[in-house]
């Protein structure tokens, strides 16, 4: 216990969830990631989840051939401009991560992956909203934060 009464969490494994609406605020959660994961020696687990017509369009995009074999959502993933970013930020700042990728609802998705991860933490990017709306989460990160095996952790986007 800390001198405040505070008990340390170990983290072993951070899932960062990153989705379609992430790319406008990457260094914010990279930031907020490195200064969660780093000190920890945490491992960053990258989880990106796709919609069924989100993956299609980035096997297409992407230019994967799947008529060759099986394509992971893993796979699709890593290659995804944003992840790969975030990989970037993570190599140079020395912090162990992982890729998993995900089709399917993105707040139920991003549960399943940080389940599968046995995550200890789950980070969750947002945008600020209306006045009246400050209180309330997108749709998503409150699915998250209800539904997590895990506590969870809202990066607000820069609201510059």
């Amino acid at each position: 216990m800390g001198i405040d009464g505070s008990v340390a969490m170990a983290l072993g494994t951070v899932l960062l969830a990153v989705g379609p609406g992430d790319a406008d605020r990457i260094d914010r959660l990279a930031e907020e990631t490195i200064d969660i994961a780093g000190p920890s020696d945490a491992t960053v687990v990258l989880g990106h989840v796709f919609t069924d017509e989100e993956y299609a369009e980035s096997l297409d995009r992407l230019g994967f051939d799947t008529t060759s074999g099986e394509v992971s959502p893993d796979d699709v993933a890593s290659r995804h401009a944003t992840i790969r970013e975030l990989i970037g930020q993570l190599d140079e700042a020395s912090v162990e991560h992982a890729v998993g990728g995900a089709i399917g609802g993105h707040g139920d998705s991003i549960v399943g992956l940080a389940e599968k991860a046995d995550a200890d933490l789950v980070i969750v990017g947002g945008r600020q909203r209306s006045p009246a709306g400050k209180a309330v989460f997108g749709s998503t990160a409150q699915e998250v934060m209800l539904s997590a095996p895990c506590p969870v952790t809202f990066v607000r986007a820069d609201t510059s």
